[in-house]
C-alpha cells in the first residue's frame, strides 16, 4: 500500500492528519460507518469504486453517528470479510487506531471525520457539493402594494426573482380596496413573473385573476364557494388558527368541487401558539399525505427579534421533511431584509441534506453571516517571531482573542482597543512615516479587526470580512512604504 501523510484544516482550530491511499484493482476496502452517514457514504464509495476499479464492502454499525464509536466497541461488532485488504474507519477513532491495528492483520486506515471528503483519502480533490436542486417554492409578498408605485413594485419583484423568488404575491390591505390592482398584476405578468393575490376582497381577487394572477391567498369558509368560479389554485386556511374542523370542511369542499388547492394550517408567532401550530402542520401532512401544502414563515421572521437567516433555515428544514412545497415570506422588518435570498440558500441545503440523509454541515457558508465557520489560531509567540524575521517597515495587522496585533520589523504592538493601539504606534520612531492616507487605511483595517474580534470572525488584512451571502468584496488598498513615504 503506497501512502503518504498530509494535513487538512477541518475547522474548529483543528488539524486532521490523513493517509493518502493508492487504490489498486486487487484491493478490497471495508468501510465502517454509522447509520446517519450510510446513504452518503454508499453513494461516494460507489463512485470511487467505478473510478478506481477497487472492490468494497460497507459495515453499517448499530449506532447513529460515527463520532460515538470507540475501538473496543468496534472490535466486538465489526464484520470484516476474509478477502478485505484494508479497513477504513471514521476519523473520530484516531485515539483507538493502534488498538485496531494490533487486532487485525490487514491495514486499518483512519478516514476523514466527514465522509464527503473521502475522495481526498484516495488522492482526489473533493467535488463541491451540488446545491442546484430544490423542491420548495418561494412566494415573496410585497406588502401594502397600494401605497407603492407600479414601477417600485416591479423593481422589488425583479430583485426578489434574482434572489430566488418563484412567485410574487400582491399583498392588499383589509378594509381598503386597491382600485388599481389589475395594473399591478399586469405589469408584473408582462415582466414574466408568476403572481398571487393576497386578499379576501372578492372584487380584488377577480380583478387580479383577470389580469393574470394564478394563485389566491387565502380561502376558508367565508369565500370558498367563490373559489370554484375563479379557475385558479387557492391556499386553504382554517377560519381561525387552530380551528382544525373548519379547515377539514374547506378542504373537503374544494376537493369535491375540483378546485386545486394547497393547505396552510397557519404558523403562529412565538407566544401565541407557535409550538402547537408546528404540530398542526405534522397532523395535516399525516391526514392528507398527498396534498400540496404551504407555510407562511413570515409570521415568525417578521415577529421575532432575531436575525432571520437561522429561522429561515430551520423552517425550511421543517418544510423539506414534511414535504411542504411552498413558503410565503416577505422583507418588511430590517432584520429580515434578505429573507428571500436566505430562503433560496436554505431550501437548496435542506434538499441536499434530506435527499442524502446527512446534516446540512460543510455544505455552504452562505448562511453563516454573523460569525465565521472557522478561525485561524495563532501560537503565543507567533507575532514576536514574525517581527524578528521581517526586513521591512510595512505594517501587518492580525486579530485574535488577545487583541489586535500590529507587526513590523522588530516591532509587535497589541491592544484590544484600536485607539490605544494607534497611540502605541504614534510613540514608535517609524510613526513619522504614517501620513494621513496611511493613517486612514490603518484605522479602517483596525475597525474591521475590532468587528471581527467582537463577532468571532476571521480577520485577514486587506480582505473583506466574510458575511456569507451578504459579503461585499473589497478592492485591495494595502499601502506599502517606499523609502520614507507611503503609497
Amino acid at each position: 500500500m503506497a501512502k503518504e501523510n498530509h494535513y487538512r484544516d477541518i475547522g474548529e482550530n483543528a488539524i486532521e492528519m490523513l493517509e493518502t491511499l493508492t487504490p489498486q484493482p486487487q484491493h478490497h476496502y471495508h468501510f465502517v460507518t454509522g447509520k446517519l452517514a450510510q446513504s452518503m457514504l454508499r453513494e461516494i464509495v460507489e463512485t470511487m469504486a467505478r473510478q478506481y476499479g477497487f472492490c468494497y464492502s460497507i459495515d453499517v454499525l448499530p449506532i447513529t453517528v460515527a463520532a460515538l464509536i470507540s475501538a473496543p466497541w468496534l472490535v466486538k461488532r465489526m464484520h470484516v470479510p476474509n478477502h478485505a485488504t484494508h479497513i477504513i474507519v471514521p476519523g473520530y477513532l484516531q485515539s483507538g487506531l493502534e488498538q485496531l491495528r494490533d487486532h487485525y492483520e490487514i491495514p486499518v486506515v483512519l478516514g476523514p471525520k466527514d465522509c464527503r471528503t473521502l475522495p481526498e483519502l484516495f488522492g482526489s480533490a473533493r467535488e463541491p457539493d451540488a446545491l442546484d436542486k430544490y423542491s420548495i417554492e418561494i412566494i415573496a409578498e410585497i406588502n401594502h402594494v397600494a401605497s407603492l408605485s407600479i414601477d417600485r413594485v416591479v423593481e422589488i419583484a425583479c430583485r426578489w426573482r434574482s434572489d430566488g423568488a418563484d412567485v410574487i404575491d400582491i399583498g392588499c390591505d383589509p378594509g381598503s380596496r386597491c382600485q388599481h390592482i389589475s395594473q399591478y398584476v399586469q405589469a408584473l405578468v408582462l415582466q414574466g413573473h408568476r403572481v398571487s393575490i393576497d386578499s379576501f376582497d372578492a372584487w380584488e381577487v377577480e380583478q387580479a385573476i383577470a389580469a393574470g394572477a394564478s394563485l389566491v391567498l387565502s380561502v376558508n369558509s367565508t369565500n370558498r364557494k367563490l373559489a370554484k368560479l375563479w379557475g385558479v389554485e387557492v391556499v386553504v386556511i382554517p377560519d381561525s388558527p387552530g380551528d382544525e374542523a373548519s379547515l377539514a370542511e374547506s378542504v373537503k369542499y374544494l376537493s369535491d368541487e375540483g378546485v386545486p388547492f394547497r393547505i396552510d394550517p397557519i404558523l403562529e408567532p412565538i407566544g401565541t401558539g407557535f409550538a402547537r401550530s408546528l404540530n398542526r402542520y405534522c397532523t395535516v401532512r399525516e391526514r392528507y399525505p398527498e396534498a400540496r401544502m404551504m407555510m407562511g414563515i413570515g409570521n415568525l421572521t417578521e415577529l421575532t427579534d432575531v436575525d432571520s437567516a437561522g429561522i429561515n433555515m430551520t423552517l425550511m428544514a421543517i418544510c423539506q421533511e414534511l414535504r411542504i412545497e411552498s413558503v410565503l415570506t416577505t422583507e418588511v422588518i430590517n432584520w429580515a431584509r434578505s429573507s428571500v435570498k436566505e430562503c433560496d440558500a436554505a431550501r437548496r441545503m435542506c434538499y441536499y441534506a434530506v435527499s442524502h440523509q446527512v446534516p446540512p454541515k460543510r455544505l455552504s457558508d452562505d448562511l453563516v453571516m454573523l460569525r465565521d465557520p472557522r478561525l485561524t489560531a495563532f501560537k503565543g509567540d507567533t507575532f514576536d517571531e514574525l517581527a524578528a524575521s521581517i526586513k521591512d517597515n510595512n505594517y501587518r495587522l492580525f486579530a485574535d482573542a488577545d487583541g489586535i496585533h500590529l507587526v513590523s520589523r522588530e516591532m509587535h504592538l497589541s491592544d484590544t482597543d484600536p485607539f490605544a493601539l494607534f497611540a502605541q504606534l504614534s510613540q514608535q520612531p517609524i510613526s513619522e512615516n504614517v501620513d494621513p492616507s496611511h493613517a486612514f487605511y490603518l484605522g479602517y483595517e483596525m475597525a474591521k479587526a475590532s468587528i471581527a474580534r467582537t463577532l468571532g470572525k476571521q480577520y485577514t488584512q486587506d480582505e473583506a470580512l466574510r458575511w456569507g451571502m451578504l459579503t461585499r468584496e473589497e478592492h485591495h488598498h494595502r499601502l506599502v512604504r517606499s523609502g520614507r513615504s507611503t503609497r
